[in-house]
């Protein structure tokens, strides 16, 4: 199976109607050879893993791609795609601050049948900032257009015996549900709380900080800390 031939995503388009950046004869774009998966050393990470757009709801045709940088260095980025002319992204490059995360919006500007199941994907690049061209990570999202949008509320307003009032289905859930006894309450708290305080340490090799080198902490024990706390969230919110 050949590789997709990706390319840059259109870019968000000026009040003149032309492609932000572009340059050159019209229509020009901008071609980048695939990074092999062996050279992704830094993770990349994008919020949604995947697009879905719906071709009866306007709303979905916009998507917006979250791309975090937990590191603390700036890191600069590329969107790519395997169909740019399907789509247009706004700020398709641009830098992604040390501990902060950037929105990158993306819409699909093609609705037609002939295009309804087929999985495009993008490709977000990333290097650091200073550090030359040489790209350090990359993350591909598979994006999918659907004819229509599964209407569970409709399917079940169709047929009496599916539909359950709200109350129920919360009487239900809640008889599932088994209140927490105090001592797992409090090793939950004090594991919420050791987790909490993970976050709020500074990383390793942070000039900045005056704390001891011993009390800093790497970019994965904040992670592992993040993904405990909000384990942590769901528990009490399902309880």
């Amino acid at each position: 199976m050949r590789p997709p031939f990706w390319k840059m995503a259109a870019p968000r388009e000026k009040t003149d109607g032309t492609p932000a950046g572009s340059r050159g004869a019209p229509g020009a774009e901008r071609r980048t050879t695939p990074v092999p998966p062996s050279l992704s050393a830094l993770p990349v990470f994008v919020f949604p893993p995947a697009l879905d757009f719906y071709a009866d709801e306007q709303s979905s045709h916009k998507q917006v791609l979250t791309l975090y940088n937990p590191f603390p260095r700036g890191l600069r980025y590329k969107v790519l795609s395997t169909a740019p002319l399907r789509y247009t992204v706004i700020d398709a490059e641009g830098i992604v601050r040390p501990n902060s995360c950037i929105d990158i919006v993306t819409r699909h500007r093609d609705i037609r049948a002939r295009h309804y199941g087929t999985m495009d994907r993008f490709r977000v690049e990333v290097w650091e900032e200073g550090g030359g061209r040489a790209v350090v990570g990359s993350k591909d999202i598979p994006a999918t257009l659907h004819p229509t949008k599964p209407q569970s509320r409709e399917r079940g307003a169709r047929d009496p015996a599916a539909w359950r009032p709200p109350s129920h289905l919360f009487s239900m859930r809640q008889g599932v549900s088994r209140p927490l006894s105090p001592g797992l309450f409090s090793l939950y708290i004090l594991v919420g709380l050791i987790a909490l305080l993970v976050l709020m340490l500074p990383l390793q090799g942070d000039p900045r900080s005056l704390l001891n080198e011993n009390l800093h902490v790497s970019v994965i024990q904040k992670l592992v800390a993040a993904y405990v706390l909000g384990l942590l969230t769901m528990v009490f919110l399902q309880a």
